[in-house]
C-alpha cells in the first residue's frame, strides 16, 4: 500500500499508526502503536482488525466505519480491550486510503490517552465521594474562609470586601489574577460564606485534562455514547446545589464554552450521548491568569461566555502590589512551617526582612510560601539572615532611588484613587497635581 520508505518514518514517529486493506485486515502497525497494543506485528499481520480487538464491532470501529463511508474521522476518543484482555484508551484520526475513487484501505493515527483516562476517571470517582453521604454524613474537607485569607492592605482590603457581598449572591463570579496569588482561596472562602457552604464544592482546573476529555468530566457520559463510555453524572451535576470553580477558563474549547453558555442561561445538562436533559442549580465561579482583555483579544474566550460569568468581576493584585502585606504572610509561613517542622521560635533579621519586602516576587504568595518553607527546612538555628535567602532574592536587592520614588507615588496614586472612588478630578485634587498630569502619571504605572 505505501512504499518501505514511508513504512520506515512511520516507525519513527512518536504516535501509534495502524493501517488496514479493503478487507478489514492489518497490514501494518508502526513500533509505536505495537507498543501502545502491546502486540507484535507478526502476531496480527494478515488478522482482521476486529479479531485482534475483540470489543470492537463493525458499529463502532473508526478504522472499518471509514473504510466503509470513504469520510475521515477526527480526534475521536475511544477505548477499547486488545486481544490479550489490557484495556486501552486513544484519541484517534482515521483516514481513507484511496487509489482514484477505489477505497485501499484505511489509516488511524492514535495518540495513547489510557494513563490519562485512568486519572480523570480517578479523579471523577474522588470526587463523587466528596458529596456522596455515607452512613447519614457528608465526606467533608475544610475549606479556606474570608479569616484564611493574609491581608491588611488597601488593596486586599478592597477585593475582601468585593468578595464578601459576592459570597451573599448566587450570581457568577469571574476572577482574574496571576499564577500563584492566591484565587482559589478567594473562591473557597466565597462559597464557604455564602447559603451553598454546605452544598458541593468542585473545582476543576481546565487545562489538566485534554480538551477531549473535558466534555463528558463537566457534562457527564451515558453508556455508548462512544466506545467504553459509562453511565456517569459530571461535575455540573455533582455540583447542583453548590458551587462549581472553573481555572484556567481560557483553555477551554470554544465549542465547549458554547455548551457551558447553555447551562448558564437555562441551567440545564445534557450527559454526552443522551437525549434527556436535567436541571441543575449551580453557582458558577471562573478565572484565568491571563487578563480578560488579553484572553477576549486572543479568542481564547467567548466574549458571550465572558459577559456572562463577568457579572462579578474581582482581579487579585500581584504579591509586588502590595508589599506592606509581605510582613505578615512571611509571619504566617514562618509559624506554620516551624510547626510543622518541630522548631523552636524563629526570628528574622531587619536586613533579611527588608530584602524579602523588595524582592519582585513573580511567583507572587506561592513563590513567597515556598521560598520560607525552604528556608527553614535547611536551618539549623533560629535566626534568619541574609545568609539564608536564595540567591536570586538577594540579588534583587539593589534599588534605585528612582524606583523607590515610583512605588512610592505608584502607591500614593492607588490611595488617592480608591478613597476617591476612582473620581480623577476629586483623587487629582487630593495629591495636588493637575488632572492631566494624574492621567499620565495612571498611564505610565497602570
Amino acid at each position: 500500500m505505501f512504499d518501505k520508505n514511508v513504512y520506515d518514518i512511520f516507525d519513527n514517529l512518536e504516535d501509534g499508526i495502524t493501517i488496514i486493506d479493503n478487507r478489514g485486515r492489518i497490514v501494518f502497525l508502526n513500533k509505536k502503536a505495537q507498543k501502545l497494543d502491546n502486540i507484535n506485528l507478526d502476531e496480527v499481520l494478515g488478522r482482521h482488525i476486529l479479531e485482534v480487538y475483540p470489543s470492537l464491532s463493525q458499529r463502532n470501529s473508526t478504522l472499518l466505519n471509514v473504510l466503509h463511508s470513504k469520510t475521515p474521522i477526527k480526534d475521536n476518543i475511544q477505548t477499547f480491550i486488545n486481544f490479550k484482555g489490557e484495556k486501552i484508551t486513544t484519541q484517534n484520526t482515521t483516514l481513507p486510503v484511496l487509489n482514484g475513487e477505489k477505497i485501499i484501505g484505511a489509516i488511524e493515527i492514535s495518540r495513547d490517552l489510557t494513563s490519562v483516562k485512568k486519572m480523570t476517571d480517578e479523579i471523577m470517582k474522588l470526587k463523587n465521594e466528596l458529596i456522596t453521604k455515607k452512613d447519614g454524613k457528608s465526606l467533608e474537607r475544610r475549606l479556606y474562609t474570608f479569616m484564611d485569607i493574609i491581608g491588611e492592605s488597601n488593596e486586599m482590603l478592597y477585593i475582601k470586601n468585593i468578595a464578601i457581598k459576592a459570597s451573599n449572591s448566587s450570581s457568577p463570579v469571574f476572577i482574574y489574577g496571576e499564577t500563584g496569588v492566591g484565587k482559589e482561596l478567594f473562591v473557597q472562602a466565597i462559597h464557604s460564606a455564602s447559603k451553598r457552604r454546605n452544598g458541593p464544592f468542585i473545582a476543576q482546573n481546565c487545562a489538566a485534562v485534554p480538551e477531549t476529555l473535558l466534555e463528558g468530566i463537566l457534562f457527564g457520559t451515558v453508556r455508548g455514547s462512544f466506545t467504553g463510555s459509562e453511565d456517569r453524572p459530571g461535575l455540573l451535576e455533582l455540583s447542583d446545589g453548590g458551587t462549581l470553580y472553573l481555572d484556567e477558563l481560557n483553555s477551554m474549547p470554544p465549542t465547549l464554552q458554547a455548551k457551558l453558555l447553555r447551562v448558564l442561561q437555562d441551567g440545564l445538562v445534557r450527559r454526552v450521548g443522551d437525549v434527556k436533559e436535567k436541571k441543575v442549580d449551580v453557582r458558577f465561579i471562573a478565572s484565568t491568569n491571563i487578563s480578560p482583555e488579553e484572553c477576549l483579544k486572543r479568542g481564547l474566550i467567548r466574549r458571550d461566555l465572558y459577559y456572562r460569568l463577568n457579572v462579578i468581576s474581582i482581579k487579585i493584585p500581584e504579591l509586588k502590589d502590595r508589599r506592606t502585606d509581605i510582613p505578615l504572610l512571611i509571619n504566617f509561613f514562618i509559624n506554620k512551617y516551624k510547626n510543622k517542622l518541630g522548631k523552636d521560635k524563629i526570628q528574622i533579621t531587619d536586613e533579611a526582612l527588608d530584602c524579602l519586602i523588595n524582592y519582585s516576587w513573580p511567583g507572587n504568595v506561592r513563590e513567597l510560601e515556598h521560598t520560607i518553607e525552604r528556608i527553614l527546612n535547611l536551618k539549623d538555628d533560629d535566626t534568619i539572615t541574609m545568609d539564608d535567602l536564595p540567591e536570586q532574592i538577594k540579588g534583587c536587592n539593589n534599588i534605585s532611588l528612582e524606583e523607590s520614588i515610583e512605588r512610592y507615588e505608584k502607591k500614593l496614586i492607588e490611595d488617592a484613587l480608591s478613597l476617591s472612588n476612582n473620581n480623577i478630578s476629586l483623587a487629582a485634587k487630593m495629591l495636588k497635581i493637575p488632572r492631566q498630569t494624574l492621567q499620565y502619571k495612571i498611564k505610565k504605572y497602570f
